[in-house]
C-alpha cells in the first residue's frame, strides 16, 4: 500500500471539527477531561458520537482520548465508557494505562489502540513491547530529536505519531496550584477564572520575555511551552522517514489560527506526495502561519535539531 501520512488535529467544538475537516485534517483526537488529558475542548459521549457522524462520510477518523491518569474511581466506569465509544463508531482509543487496554479487549474487541504515555515513549523497544500487546500506533515523546525519530521508524512496524505544530506541556501537577496561589493572593473572586481561556502565564525572573501559559482543570495544573513547534518548513524529513501521523496541537489556539495551520500543512503534505523527488518547500505556507502567530510566542523546531535529551 502506498505511503499516505495522516494530518491529525484537535478540536475544541463540533464547529471547529467541521472547519478543520474543510481545511484538510484527516483525523482528530477528542474526548472528555475525566478520561483524556489536556484536550482542546470537552466532548461528552453524545458529542463524540456526533463527531463520528460528521467525520465518517468524509473519510475522516475520530480517535477518543483515554490517556489520563486512571484512578480507581475512573476505572470503575471505564468498561461502560469504552463500550459506548465503540458503539458510537470511533476509530481508535488513545491510551497510556493498561486498564484501558484491558477494557478495550473485553468491551471493544478489534478497536485500534494508540499508545501515548507522553514523555516516556522514547525508544523503539518500548514501541514494540506495546505492539505485542495490541497497540497499532506509538505516539513519540516531543523531546526526541530528528535522528531519534528516524531511528525509531526504522526499528518498529508500529505506525508512529509525531507532533509537528503547536504548544507542548512542560509541567503537570495533580495539585490545584492556581487555586492555592490565588487564595494566597486573597483574590477569591478570581478563582473560577483559571481555565485555558483566562490567558494566565508564568515567567522566570531571568527570562521575562518568555511567557509560559498556565491553566487548571479537573486534572490539575498544566504549564505549557513558551513557544510553538513549527515543522512545516522541514516536514519533508518526517515524510521521508515514513512517519504515519503528523499532529497539529490546537490547544489554546483560535479556530481561525488552527484552520490556517491545518491548511498550510495539508498543502505541504500533498505537494510532497505528488512528487517526492521534486518536492520544494513554498515559503507562503510558513508565511500564512506567521501572519496569525502570537508575537509573544516564537515559532521553533522544538527538540528536533537539538542534542539528545534522553
Amino acid at each position: 500500500m502506498a505511503y499516505k501520512p495522516e494530518l491529525l488535529a484537535t478540536a475544541a467544538s463540533l464547529e471547529e471539527l467541521e472547519r478543520l475537516i474543510a481545511a484538510g485534517a484527516d483525523a482528530f483526537v477528542i474526548g472528555e477531561a475525566r478520561y483524556g488529558m489536556r484536550l482542546a475542548g470537552e466532548f461528552n459521549k453524545e458529542m463524540i458520537a456526533q463527531a463520528v457522524k460528521i467525520a465518517k462520510p468524509k473519510g475522516v477518523r475520530i480517535y477518543a482520548a483515554l490517556n489520563n491518569l486512571m484512578d480507581n474511581e475512573t476505572v470503575d466506569s471505564l468498561n461502560d465508557y469504552v463500550r459506548a465509544l465503540a458503539e458510537a463508531g470511533v476509530d481508535a482509543f488513545v491510551f497510556g494505562d493498561p486498564a484501558v487496554l484491558m477494557a478495550a479487549r473485553a468491551h471493544a474487541p478489534g478497536m485500534a489502540l494508540h499508545w501515548n504515555a507522553e514523555m516516556t515513549s522514547t525508544n523503539y523497544v518500548t514501541a514494540n513491547y506495546w505492539g505485542r500487546r495490541g497497540a497499532a500506533r506509538y505516539v513519540l515523546a516531543r523531546e526526541l530529536n530528528m535522528d531519534q525519530v528516524i531511528e525509531t521508524t526504522a526499528n518498529t512496524e508500529l505506525e508512529l505519531e509525531v507532533q509537528v505544530h503547536g504548544m507542548t506541556n512542560i509541567y503537570h501537577s495533580k495539585r490545584s496550584l492556581l487555586d492555592s496561589y490565588l487564595e494566597h493572593q486573597s483574590e477569591p473572586e478570581r478563582l473560577p477564572q483559571k481555565d485555558k481561556d483566562r490567558g494566565l502565564y508564568v515567567m522566570e525572573a531571568e527570562r521575562q520575555d518568555e511567557r509560559y501559559p498556565i491553566f487548571e482543570d479537573a486534572n490539575g495544573t498544566h504549564i505549557m511551552s513558551s513557544d510553538d513547534i513549527c515543522m512545516v518548513e522541514n516536514l519533508h524529513e518526517l515524510l521521508e522517514a515514513g512517519v504515519g501521523s503528523l499532529k497539529i496541537e490546537g490547544l489554546m489556539k483560535s479556530i481561525e489560527y488552527n484552520e490556517i495551520a491545518v491548511r498550510s500543512y495539508r498543502q505541504a503534505i500533498d505537494a510532497y506526495l505528488a512528487d517526492p523527488a521534486g518536492y520544494t518547500f513554498q515559503e507562503e505556507w510558513l508565511e500564512a502561519i506567521k501572519r496569525v502567530q502570537d508575537p509573544n510566542r516564537e515559532l521553533s523546531y522544538g527538540f528536533f535539531y537539538k542534542e539528545q535529551v534522553y
